[in-house]
């Protein structure tokens, strides 16, 4: 039985369907409470401002004109020592690396069992470096300097993944630019980095095998 007050917890997902199940799955727990949630950055900025600030955040890695790994970024130079787990559908492989280099204390997916999860997010509250299995095996071979096995796109920053999945959602470099808080010359060098990398040479097969993958997240579960 829990001996002091609940550890706090806020919630930053835009499926509001997603944030019901897991504040239920929370809530069930006498040593931990929901104190707020938000649907995109944004909101979340606004909210952590006024406080009070939680024990641990929830961030979800897409989410409406910001990612998780930016906002992550954002509130471990803000609020120094704020806990942060990501929980999302995204290969890990692809991100539980870039989340923990952004500042977050852990990496798991939606597809964690509900009590692994519970399990997870009192990890994270210790302040203990949560990942899967395969991510963590993932994170040890590079850090000995195997080969990466992550897919073609783990040679993309962390900027450039950004772009790449608002290509794959149609959106044009005017809005990809506003809603990263970037100029557009800054995202057709992005563009241009991203094409070098992945051996494109046209800006429509940049857009269609985006498209590719922005559908094959959907499918998976992720927007």
């Amino acid at each position: 039985m829990p001996t002091g007050p609940p550890s706090r917890i806020f919630l930053v997902d835009d499926h509001p369907v997603f944030r019901f199940g897991i504040r239920q799955l929370i809530e069930t727990h006498s040593d931990l409470t929901v104190i707020g949630e938000a649907a995109d950055a944004a909101s979340a900025l606004a909210a952590l401002r006024e406080g009070p600030l939680p024990d641990l955040t929830l961030i979800d890695l897409s989410l409406p004109g910001s990612s998780g790994v930016d906002l992550v970024k954002r509130l471990a130079s803000l609020y120094p020592g704020l806990r942060m787990l990501i929980i999302s559908m995204h290969d890990e492989h692809l991100y539980a690396e870039r989340a923990l280099r952004a500042g977050a204390v852990g990496y798991i997916t939606k597809a964690t069992k509900p009590e692994a999860t519970i399990q997870a997010i009192r990890k994270a509250l210790r302040g203990e470096i949560t990942l899967s299995d395969g991510a963590a095996t993932t994170m040890l071979r590079s850090a000995l300097g195997a080969p990466r096995t992550s897919t073609r796109y783990g040679n993309l920053s962390d900027r450039e993944l950004e772009v790449f999945e608002l290509i794959g959602r149609g959106i044009k470099p005017a809005a990809i630019a506003t809603a990263l808080s970037i100029s557009t010359k800054t995202v057709e060098r992005h563009q241009a980095a991203i094409k070098e990398k992945l051996g494109v040479s046209q800006m429509s097969e940049l857009r269609r095998i985006a498209a590719i993958w922005s559908n094959e997240n959907r499918e998976a579960g992720i927007d």
